[in-house]
């Protein structure tokens, strides 16, 4: 989530006419975010475009129109505004996408704070698009390009994009840059994996399940497991997912904000390593959400199996929604936790 600063910066490129609002036709915003500063825009002509759950509904219960999660290919509007996302080659694909699709004379506007990358990201830009121009304020900086075929790098444009795709990263286990670890499998999740039993059973699910790693080790090493089900809020990872579990047949996967959408008492088990960011800061509440969540949706008797970095303090959280719970390993900056029998709530 972008602070104040972030916002305020980059309407400060529209309002004081360093980039034009045009006076009719749609403006596309990709990667937007549910922010006051949004009522500067012209709510009836702006088209919103984000994969992450939580943010897409946000931004949809507000009223705005989304594009549907899965678009990567965008209408052509003579405005289009970025957030750009923290991982570098997801960020690249991203703006080559857009100067792709944007109409001739088009103009792309992002904005990000120094402290992430501004400045680079800027650089990422004008190395596709020829010539950007900038203004910085708040210790931010608002960047921008109008579209002129004659000076675009197509054939790196084209190669980011690739790069920006489902990929295999390893032996039939596909990701994609921005997913969590993308490019290798996570130290924390292996560990889980090798820690959890081959008896259990029954129906499961995995909480945050990223490219699908820990449902398939499940299902590979788990037989009397009947079913998987994958919750993920990122609707890139979807495909990935299609493609890392396309040798199991009994698996689903659900596009879906597991700290709302997980439902009530439907699981034997659950595996997670939850997440412990907000956007692009720490915050424990979060993975603290994710184990309150797997309390509900667990059956009575059920079991919970995480992951988590050792300083992070779910120990609290833990005794206040199970009956028991227990740290089973505790290695290279990881530990284990097992939690058993969800307390209801009378």
């Amino acid at each position: 989530m972008f602070d104040a600063a972030v916002y305020e910066t980059l309407m400060l490129a529209l309002e004081d006419g360093s980039v034009a609002m045009p006076e009719t036709g749609p403006v596309l915003f990709l990667r937007a975010e549910v922010s006051p500063y949004l009522s500067g825009l012209p709510k009836d002509r702006l088209v919103c475009q984000n994969s992450f759950k939580p943010d897409h509904d946000a931004l949809k219960a507000a009223g705005f129109e989304m594009l549907p999660p899965e678009t990567e290919t965008f209408p052509a509007t003579a405005l289009t505004l970025i957030l750009p996302p923290r991982q570098k080659d997801e960020a690249r694909g991203l703006f080559a996408r857009a100067l792709r699709d944007a109409p001739e004379g088009g103009i792309l506007l992002a904005c990000l704070p120094n402290t992430l990358g501004a400045k680079t990201n800027e650089k990422i830009l004008g190395e596709i698009a020829g010539d950007t121009d900038s203004l910085s304020k708040n210790k931010c900086r608002a960047f921008w390009t109008i579209k002129d075929s004659t000076q675009l790098n197509h054939a790196l444009m084209d190669q980011w994009i690739a790069l920006d795709s489902p990929q295999e990263m390893e032996s039939g286990l596909w990701s994609r840059p921005g997913l969590f670890s993308w490019n290798r499998v996570d130290a924390g999740s292996e560990i889980l994996a090798d820690s959890i039993p081959e008896y259990i059973k029954g129906h499961g699910a995995d909480f945050g399940a990223g490219q699908g790693f820990l449902a398939r080790e499940v299902l590979s090493n788990c037989p009397n497991v009947e079913h998987m089900t994958l919750l993920e809020a990122e609707h890139r990872a979807l495909a990935c997912i299609d493609k890392t579990m396309a040798g199991f047949e009994n698996w689903d996967a659900k596009w879906a904000d597991a700290t709302k959408d997980a439902g009530e008492r439907l699981y034997d088990f659950i595996v997670m390593n939850p997440p412990f960011h907000v956007g692009r800061a720490d915050a424990a509440s979060l993975g603290q959400d994710f184990i309150r969540a797997a309390s509900r949706a667990l059956k009575t008797g059920g079991q919970l199996w995480l992951v988590a970095n050792r300083h992070l303090p779910y120990e609290q959280i833990l005794g206040e929604c199970f009956k028991g719970h227990e740290m089973l390993e505790d290695e290279g900056g990881y530990k284990i936790i097992r939690a058993e029998k969800p307390k209801r709530k009378r």
